[in-house]
């Protein structure tokens, strides 16, 4: 069995982080993210809701060593003279140097030019050190795969959702990866906003899974570096990190999981749909 506490490169970047990664959509306190860093979650993921308390949190185990923790601020932006700004200010609130990523969110068509050129020269300035982006045109990373492995992509990782109900990344993504020089990997949404531990939308007789096994579910992926949870709070926190010590699923478990994810996935649409997605198996 794979050890998912012991941390990963990410991809090209140099960059140690752990399997776990932790996002800021929700209200945990600072010391919830403080705590988790003490036990050894060192990738934070300041996304578009800039939420203070994870500022804090970011301030607060970046001080005194800098190299502790791996950062990424997102930004949603669709206008090139609005990214230095916003990440300038980021990096105030923070009080960091720079940020370990930049990622520009959710970009189911290539970034424009000058959108990327911005995110180039906030590299060139060292207020950012590495280019991310997300997308929910799965295919479509195939593109940027090709132009990774021949070194002319600005984007050194991405993200996508990849999850027991939506299983298409495996058709779609992690086959395409380039061989030897492969980009960073992050999945999202792992829990399918709650679905998955839902019991009102299980099979009948079927008890929900635990969140960890959630987690457990897209690090047993061997093409998924990482996979980024939002704690509300202090236990659900604890029970994601559970999934580190849990390591990958067991034949069994991926199989209960898969047959919770078609359950869910042919009677709950998702918030977002995936371009790649296909009728009626999971995508």
């Amino acid at each position: 069995m794979s050890d998912l506490r012991t941390p990963i490169t990410l991809g090209q970047t140099g960059l140690f982080t752990s399997r776990l990664g932790i996002g800021s959509s929700f209200t945990s306190d600072e010391r919830v993210i403080e705590e988790a860093v003490d036990q050894g979650v060192n990738y934070l993921y300041w996304g578009s809701l800039r939420r203070p308390a994870f500022g804090r949190a970011i301030r607060s185990v970046a001080r005194g060593d800098r190299d502790r923790v791996v950062v990424t601020v997102q930004s949603y932006t669709r206008v090139a003279a609005l990214l230095a700004p916003s990440v300038e200010i980021a990096l105030r609130r923070a009080r960091l140097a720079w940020f370990d990523f930049l990622l520009l969110g959710m970009w189911n068509r290539p970034p424009r030019p000058a959108l990327v050129d911005a995110a180039q020269r906030l590299k060139s300035r060292g207020l950012v050190r590495h280019l991310m982006m997300s997308t929910h045109n799965r295919p479509s990373l195939q593109g940027y795969f090709r132009d990774f492995e021949r070194g002319a992509s600005p984007f050194d990782a991405f993200m996508l959702r990849y999850n027991a109900v939506h299983r298409g990344a495996e058709q779609d993504v992690f086959p395409h990866l380039p061989a030897s020089r492969r980009p960073g990997i992050l999945a999202y949404t792992a829990t399918r906003w709650g679905h998955l531990c839902d019991p009102a939308k299980m099979p009948a007789g079927e008890p929900p899974p635990p969140a960890r096994d959630c987690y457990r579910f897209a690090l047993s992926h061997p093409d998924v570096d990482m996979v980024l949870c939002g704690p509300r709070n202090r236990e659900e926190m604890q029970e994601a990190l559970r999934a580190l010590d849990a390591g990958p699923l067991s034949p069994e478990e991926s199989k209960r999981m898969h047959r919770i994810g078609d359950h869910i996935y042919g009677r709950y649409r998702p918030q977002f749909a995936e371009q790649g997605d296909r009728a009626p198996g999971p995508g």
